[in-house]
């Protein structure tokens, strides 16, 4: 792609914006030193966002600064600003960058494509047409690309406007004041589906460590965020969503579940052609190891595989089943069948037509067989559902349901940036929703029937797993919230 601004008949706008950038670029690294807790808060939410070694395109570059942080596998910068472009080359050469206006379709058709992160970094207030820019980026995605924007709140614009006239930060032109929601509004007309929303930044200077104190733990919290200075907004394309009749592999881990395992069989839907199932025995102490066996022998016809798990816990028995597994779709199905297996052609469908990435089980919604959930429990479940869409910036209102549905390439994800939760959950759960979470995948739930138990006796401690909860709340927002 050679450079592209000439042949192109700029508003009077842009070229101010134009004459203003490139006056400011020699000082831009100077302005950010001046500036400095505030870019490194934003630098490294970013990095929270953008996990390292993806291929990033920044429309808007500046000189690079950002981009320069993510340490992408191959990143893209491009500017209307020559004397931005001019000054990335020189700092940053190991990443390519072009002069050029994001607003004209033929130069964003020029890019090779897709990347797995698209940047819009305060660059969206400055457009002529955001909803126009925002559409033909989709043709830059695929079924896994992110799209961020960042952008300043509206409510800091008389703050803003201060700072700059006492030179307190580095010269703007006008810009478009977009409140967040007027952001995700625009990304829905434009076919866009936000994923996720944050808000950092109460504090933006660091004031002998009073700033980092009140980023951290205050800033966060219901209704004060909304007061933040810094909003981003994560979206993916609705147009590259679907998958083509994925395979599936049913995980179904089990321990003294002898009497669920013939029945899980018989039960469980032909989801798609291609479909296994692998059964992973736990340390069972009444033969369900050998019930396993017999019913992969008297089912030559499908597909089932029979692992004996070498640790303990749930989580690593999932974390074994998916390592075999050979599927597109991976499916977490509790042996104890409380969840009945009737209900997965809902998930298989959902994932497969792209109504979200990670699909979870809530049995919170349609009643309960009789001793099912105890009264405790379900009280529980529902403050902790409150509590935990919070933290996930995603609605959540059943986060222990043993059904958990996704696809190869999400859990592949997941695990590559398993390093950041680290070994803290031993049912599997948490694992999996919070590294869903960090990944910026598309979280939906959907309604299912719990049952009773037909055989065996549930392995549940309301006391031990509410504690895990309170956990599990506190480890979410160290990891999430408080960064």
């Amino acid at each position: 792609m050679t450079d592209e601004l000439l042949g192109h008949q700029r508003s009077e706008r842009q070229k101010r914006i134009v004459e203003l950038f490139d006056r400011v670029a020699p000082s831009r690294d100077e302005w950010i030193k001046r500036n400095a807790f505030y870019y490194e808060d934003d630098r490294n939410f970013m990095r929270f966002l953008i996990p390292e070694g993806l291929s990033i395109l920044e429309l808007g570059c500046g000189t690079g600064e950002l981009l320069s942080k993510l340490s992408p596998s191959r990143g893209i910068g491009i500017d209307i600003s020559p004397k931005m472009i001019e000054a990335a080359r020189e700092k940053h050469p190991e990443f390519e960058f072009h002069v050029g206006d994001i607003e004209i379709q033929s130069i964003l058709e020029k890019l090779d494509g897709p990347f797995d992160i698209i940047i819009l970094s305060d660059t969206l207030g400055l457009l002529e047409d955001c909803q126009e820019t925002l559409t033909n980026i989709h043709h830059l995605c695929n079924n896994h690309s992110r799209l961020i924007v960042a952008y300043y709140s509206h409510l800091w614009e008389p703050i803003l406007n201060l700072a700059d006239r006492f030179g307190a930060k580095m010269p703007q032109p006008k810009h478009n004041w977009l409140s967040s929601q007027d952001i995700v509004s625009l990304l829905d007309l434009a076919d866009f589906e936000v994923v996720k929303r944050e808000w950092r930044q109460l504090l933006p200077k660091r004031l002998l460590g009073l700033g980092t104190l009140i980023n951290r733990y205050i800033a966060p919290l219901p209704l004060i965020r909304n007061l933040c200075l810094r909003n981003y907004v994560v979206a993916r394309s609705l147009t590259k969503k679907s998958l083509v009749k994925p395979s599936v592999s049913v995980i179904v881990p089990c321990r003294n579940e002898k009497g669920n395992i013939a029945p899980a069989i018989e039960r469980l839907p032909r989801l798609c052609d291609d479909l296994e199932t692998i059964f992973i025995e736990g340390h069972s102490s009444e033969g369900t190891y050998e019930e396993a066996l017999r019913v992969k022998d008297a089912h030559p016809d499908l597909d089932i595989k029979v692992l004996k798990q070498d640790g303990t816990g749930k989580g690593d028995a999932v974390r074994k089943g998916f390592d075999a597994a050979r599927g597109d779709v991976l499916m977490i199905l509790d042996a104890d069948l409380t969840v009945s297996p009737e209900d997965l052609p809902k998930f298989y469908r959902a994932i497969a037509e792209g109504k979200g990435e990670f699909i979870n089980g809530s049995r919170l919604v349609y009643p309960m067989q009789e001793q099912a959930m105890r009264f405790l429990n379900f009280w529980a479940n529902q403050a902790f559902s409150v509590v935990f869409s919070y933290l996930l910036n995603q609605r959540f209102t059943d986060t222990l349901c043993g059904t958990k549905v996704l696809t190869r390439e999400a859990y592949e994800r997941i695990a590559r940036d398993r390093e950041y939760f680290g070994n803290f959950d031993p049912f599997g759960d948490f694992d999996l929703i919070f590294g869903a979470a960090k990944q910026n995948l598309k979280i939906i739930e959907i309604p299912v029937r719990y049952g009773s138990r037909s055989y065996g006796s549930t392995q549940i401690s309301r006391f031990i797993h509410g504690w895990l909860l309170l956990k599990m709340v506190v480890f979410a927002f160290r990891k999430l919230k408080a960064l």
